[in-house]
């Protein structure tokens, strides 16, 4: 049977806003290794918008050529203040950090997505979005860290939006698909483009 269109992903919230738009997909994670691919991008200087894209494209890269005749979408997304790459948080010591640096602070979500075929990216895109934590007291953040626990350590900025992480902000500027790791308005756009989808 062909496979038409492929998610190279295995987030849940990803697969769901896809579902939830209707799409019809197969999702296959994308076997890359992403702190490599940053290290190995280290001398090209990549800000953070461009090193979410080229993750982005290399996940989709990666299950097409697996795939040559599906549509594949890659996704990726990088949380930045200033220059400064995040990461997911080893422990809840190195997330009571971040946090600390976050705190009253704007930070950025940059989250890209790519469509490749026959193992050539056809398509990227990034869109951005603007968080701001608002200056909660040491105490708030010890006990917002005892409540949430592990779920803390799952995402890169220690929060969930969807969760008590909605607590830690006073302003938030963005598309909520972009916040949640997958731009949905310009992906369908272009699948539109491309006779993938209905007109």
């Amino acid at each position: 049977m062909a496979i038409g269109l492929v998610l190279a992903s295995a987030s849940p919230s990803r697969r769901m806003l896809m579902k939830n738009a209707g799409l019809d997909f197969e999702a296959i994670p994308a076997e890359i290794d992403e702190r490599e691919i940053e290290r190995g991008n280290a001398g090209r200087c990549l800000g953070p918008a461009e090193l979410a894209a080229e993750l982005a494209c290399q996940k989709a890269i990666d299950v097409s050529q697996r795939l040559p005749s599906a549509l594949v979408i890659g996704c990726d997304q990088t949380m930045s203040l200033g220059n400064r790459i995040f990461h997911k948080p080893a422990d809840t010591v190195e997330a009571k950090a971040n946090l600390l640096v976050l705190r009253g602070k704007t930070h950025r979500l940059n989250s890209a997505v790519a469509l490749a075929r026959n193992g050539a990216i056809l398509w990227c895109d990034v869109d951005i979005a603007d968080l701001t934590m608002r200056e909660f007291s040491d105490d708030f953040l010890d006990l917002y860290l005892t409540r949430t626990a592990e779920a803390v350590l799952r995402s890169v900025g220690a929060y969930q939006l969807e969760g008590e992480g909605i607590q830690l902000f006073e302003r938030i500027e963005g598309d909520y698909f972009t916040i949640l790791g997958l731009p949905l308005l310009p992906l369908l756009a272009q699948l539109r483009e491309l006779g993938e989808i209905d007109v």
